[in-house]
């Protein structure tokens, strides 16, 4: 009987010092625009809560992304897509892409940045799109900085200016939307005009415009597309300590497209549950006071709390444009045909 009790009581030391084996972590997709960052202890945290890995298909700007959702729609390549903005909205509804889901944390959200009733598309971020420019620049060629749109029609800015294909690139599309906004359905083919005899230069992307094609970043042209909040970001990653930002924003009234980000969880995913945490994480405090950065955007839950570096040198656009998701929805594509008929042909 001694023996039998000793091995009984072996053997519940043993099960006891193994414990149980550690849950293997889940994966969950998130499929997303090239753009998108986020900090590595914020995701670490994300992950450690919910005993998951996170990984991120990025898949080219925004126009780019959208499309990949689409082509994938019933057999997602991904449980999450995030990054469609407000300029590709409405053709991602449309394809049905998305889930259902109303998070709780939506009732923190301005009712302004909420653009899609069903709850299918949730917003996360927004930025103005504006044009930027190279003070120094203009500072050595004697030369005024541009104030208003029309200024990009004048001889003396010929060759300035950068912009990023609006068939690609949702900042792009929203600066093709700035000028259909401004100088209304005929005149944007007139402006675009006189911007291709000024020898405006077109590329495929952002981050091309920015970072090759700017003068601030080694490029020739000294005015691109860009946003808002720009040249915080200047001061914050500069290279040496600079305590005011090289570069300026043309903010003046419609002269910039107010760009609203979104989340939603993609149709067919095997990962619901998860899914919603994430998109409930991209909501949260978190992630919202994490977005500014680590991406050229700002948070549309007000309770995050911004940098001071943003507080002091950000430019909120005087009068953004806002076109109706509805009218984008149905004449997207012809704007963009007849943009490229002007621009490219």
């Amino acid at each position: 009987m001694k023996i039998k009790l000793t091995l009984m009581f072996f053997l519940v030391l043993l099960l006891s010092a193994c414990g149980e084996e550690p849950a293997i972590p889940q994966t969950l997709t998130v499929m997303t625009h090239d753009s998108f960052a986020v900090s590595d202890e914020v995701l670490a945290a994300f992950e450690e809560k919910n005993n998951v890995t996170v990984s991120f298909i990025r898949s080219g700007d925004t126009g780019s992304a959208v499309n990949a959702a689409i082509l994938a729609s019933g057999k997602p390549i991904a449980d999450v897509f995030y990054g469609v903005d407000n300029t590709f909205l409405s053709r991602a509804l449309e394809e049905d892409i998305f889930e259902v889901y109303a998070s709780p944390l939506l009732t923190e959200i301005p009712d302004g940045f909420k653009l899609d009733e069903g709850n299918r598309a949730l917003p996360v971020d927004f930025g103005d799109v504006c044009l930027n420019y190279d003070l120094a620049y203009f500072e050595e060629h004697d030369l005024a900085v541009p104030t208003h749109l029309d200024d990009l029609r004048r001889p003396e800015y010929a060759g300035l200016l950068a912009v990023p294909n609006p068939a690609s690139s949702s900042p792009g599309l929203a600066f093709l939307f700035t000028t259909l906004g401004f100088y209304g359905g005929e005149g944007y083919l007139e402006y675009w005009q006189d911007l291709v005899n000024n020898d405006v230069k077109v590329v495929n992307d952002w981050e091309t415009v920015y970072y090759t094609e700017f003068s601030r970043w080694g490029g020739e042209r000294p005015i691109v597309v860009s946003y808002g909040s720009s040249p915080p970001f200047e001061v914050l990653f500069a290279e040496e300590p600079i305590e005011t930002p090289p570069t300026g924003v043309l903010a003046s009234r419609m002269s910039c497209f107010r760009q609203i980000e979104f989340v939603g969880i993609l149709k067919g995913t095997e990962n619901r549950e998860l899914a919603e945490k994430w998109v409930d994480f991209m909501l949260s405090t978190a992630f919202q006071e994490d977005l500014p950065l680590q991406m050229y955007v700002f948070p549309v839950n007000p309770n995050a709390e911004l940098d001071q570096v943003f507080v002091d040198y950000l430019v909120v656009a005087e009068d953004p444009i806002m076109l109706d998701p509805e009218m984008i929805s149905e004449y997207r594509e012809e704007w963009i045909r007849r943009w490229r008929e002007v621009v490219l042909q």
